[in-house]
């Protein structure tokens, strides 16, 4: 391949993957986690105040990574869901262009076919646009994995920075870093115990320039003369970025030295709790159904990595970091989708060394040398499309529909019907801010569409008194129908039948007699 096809290629499943994640980012509702972290976010935007919680929502990075997007977009008047989404968006795309840049490690054919395996991946585009967690974590990790690679092959001690850096970020992202990080030190030993028993290593795929690499980087590292220093950088890079996080920048110090370390207690009790329990094979269920073409070239370049000739040390790695994680997330009881990402970029990772493999068998054989390319383009044309194809259903028509695993307790798109109808109903009263009582306990994401409105209060449930002066509408939930028609009486009227929050939830909207609409 020539460096400008290359270049051009790699434009390609960058723009692909921008496109599907950017495209009508706002048409999907919030979901639940979704508004929780948008009212954290308001919060410390708004008022500067955000205090680590170890039972709340993960760690600090997401709020205080999309903070500067959002204070501007405020201040311009132009905070919305767009906005909110934007920060795990780049993230996502990010994540395509470190794959990318491991094409000297699987070959470009892999590189580049690993790329738009995640670019069109349903997992990675729906997480992708979706104001959790997980995107960030997922580039954090794969962050490391770069970095100390570019470390062994150059021994620059900025490398050696930026993969601390990364997994500061990681365990500042989230308490289940401990389980990735655990897991990219076996499947390195792995690998490494590996090639030394079955033999015919080459740990890429130019053995003599790696190897020469490998002993110079170190060497290089070793003779700077700025090895201890660099290390003591790295580590104290580690913990600043940690404590800086973790104190909410150095305003609570409760943070750092007992909630961030609790953490990891409570995420335990809650792995292995009841909650979100599901059977072990759920995510091999949920992979077939979504991502079947990531788990299968995933496990067919697992086994050319394992058995072929000459070993390629990262791709077996490759293949145990994302098997790897994905046992050890099957035998946690608590399961839910966005999880599988941990696992789906490194399978994507070993199903691009698949292509990559083919493609050189194909080159290779004298009697398909003409056209060996085809059977490796046909493979990688066949999951791409799959795969597109899915992303387009599950990310642009399906995409609150529970049925697609990847669609997990999500808000329903009628909810926009509720938001519409109370936003008219206070331009009928003459005002931006209506009194807005909620009697419902399940309201979530609603605090962040109507964050805007002072006179909105979320008490989650049900007075024995309205004042129509205060309160012109009150939403409750469809159980409470009979109580709250008794205590609204005839001073409200209800609007519409029933909207659907999300699955097994559903709202009835009362308003005050004379704004509901004629």
């Amino acid at each position: 391949m020539s460096e400008r096809a290359w270049l051009v290629a790699r434009a390609v499943v960058l723009l692909l993957a921008t496109v599907l994640r950017v495209v009508a980012l706002g048409m999907k509702p919030l979901h639940h986690d979704e508004g929780v972290n948008g009212f954290f976010l308001t919060n410390l935007m708004r008022q500067g105040r955000y205090a680590y919680d170890p039972a709340n929502y993960h760690g600090p990075t997401l709020y205080y990574l999309t903070l500067p997007v959002a204070y501007l977009a405020d201040t311009l008047h132009l905070l919305n869901t767009w906005v909110l989404r934007s920060v795990p968006v780049l993230f996502g795309i990010g994540t395509v262009w470190l794959v990318l840049t491991l094409s000297r490690r699987v070959g470009r054919v892999a590189a580049l076919t690993s790329a738009a395996l995640v670019a069109v991946s349903p997992a990675c585009v729906f997480y992708s646009r979706y104001f959790i967690h997980e995107m960030p974590f997922v580039f954090f990790t794969l962050g490391i994995v770069v970095a100390v690679l570019r470390f062994q092959e150059t021994g620059a001690s900025h490398y050696l920075l930026l993969a601390a850096g990364s997994a500061a970020m990681l365990f500042a992202t989230k308490e289940t870093a401990f389980i990735s990080v655990g897991t990219l030190g076996l499947a390195w030993l792995s690998a490494f115990v590996w090639e030394k028993l079955v033999g015919g290593g080459r740990g890429s795929r130019n053995a003599r320039t790696r190897r020469g690499e490998e002993v110079g980087g170190f060497a290089n590292f070793r003779a700077s003369g700025q090895a201890t220093a660099a290390i003591v950088a790295a580590v104290a890079l580690f913990v600043f970025v940690w404590i800086a996080f973790y104190s909410s920048f150095f305003t609570n110090w409760k943070g750092v030295f007992w909630d961030s370390f609790k953490a990891f207690d409570i995420w335990k009790e809650t792995g292995m709790s009841e909650f979100h329990s599901k059977p072990a094979n759920t995510y091999i269920k949920w992979l077939v159904k979504e991502d079947a073409p990531i788990l299968v070239l995933g496990c067919l370049g697992t086994l050319v990595a394992l058995f072929e000739r000459r070993k390629n040390r990262f791709a077996i790695f490759a293949a145990a970091w994302g098997l790897g994680l994905l046992a050890a997330y099957s035998l946690i009881s608590y399961k839910t989708p966005w999880l599988v990402l941990n696992f789906v970029v490194p399978l994507a990772l070993v199903g691009g060394y698949a292509v990559q493999a083919l493609y050189d068998w194909g080159r290779a054989e004298k009697w398909v040398r003409m056209t060996g390319h085809v059977p490796a383009l046909v493979v990688a044309a066949l999951a791409l499309g799959l795969s597109l194809y899915q992303t387009f259903v599950i990310n642009f028509r399906e995409y609150d529909n529970d049925q697609y695993p990847y669609v997990y307790s999500q808000t329903q798109r009628q909810v926009f019907g509720l938001i519409d109808e109370v936003e008219q109903m206070g331009a009928r009263a003459g005002t931006n801010e209506p009194g807005i009582a909620m009697a419902s306990p399940d309201y979530w994401p609603l605090p962040w569409y109507f964050r805007d409105n002072s006179h909105a209060g979320f008490e989650g449930h049900l007075s024995t008194f309205y004042d129509t002066k205060s309160t012109l509408a009150v939403i409750g939930k469809e159980e409470q129908l009979p109580q709250l028609q008794r205590v609204v009486g005839d001073d409200y009227v209800r609007v519409g039948e029933i909207y659907p929050l999300r699955p097994g939830v559903n709202l009835v909207l009362f308003e005050r007699r004379d704004l509901a609409p004629k």
